[in-house]
């Protein structure tokens, strides 16, 4: 067994990070592969239950972990004239054969969320379909991916 272990901010959990994609499932993968890296978001909008949008800047990093056979990242917001975090969370994403899809979680202490979300491309976008914990249907889209940014 491999003994290298990935390192974050000198913290790590040995056997949680890996080194890339598990080989048996590569090309599956990489729908959620292809963001692994660091990025700065210049602007990101979120609804609020009022119906109101609030804006941030933030930053979000993704790494491949359990054997390379699932994604995860980690979601930083910041209010746009602080330092001040506001938003914070992390989404665990694995694919899953037997469905042709992902199964993806989101887990934001701050604000004492957990969602639950099936994955699919669908044409050029990538649409995480769940629902709330009040029942309602939630929809999120990752749209316009280009190598070095996404929507």
């Amino acid at each position: 067994m491999d003994e290298k272990l990935i390192t974050i901010s000198g913290w790590h959990i040995k056997g949680l990070g890996a080194e890339g994609p598990n080989n048996e499932l590569k090309e599956e993968l990489m729908l959620f592969g292809q963001f692994v890296g660091d990025w700065e978001i210049v602007k990101a909008r979120y609804i609020q239950a009022d119906g109101t949008w609030i804006q941030m800047r933030g930053e979000v990093h993704y790494g491949w972990i359990l054997d390379g056979t699932a994604v995860q990242d980690v979601w930083l917001g910041y209010k746009p004239e602080s330092q001040e975090m506001t938003v914070f969370g992390t989404t665990i994403r694995f694919y899953d054969p037997k469905i042709d899809a992902w199964h993806s979680t989101w887990l934001s202490p701050l604000k004492g969320l957990v969602r639950t979300f099936i994955a699919r491309k669908v044409k050029g976008e990538i649409i995480l379909e769940g629902t709330t914990a009040e029942g309602y249907p939630e929809k999120w889209i990752f749209s316009e991916i280009e190598p070095n940014s996404f929507r």
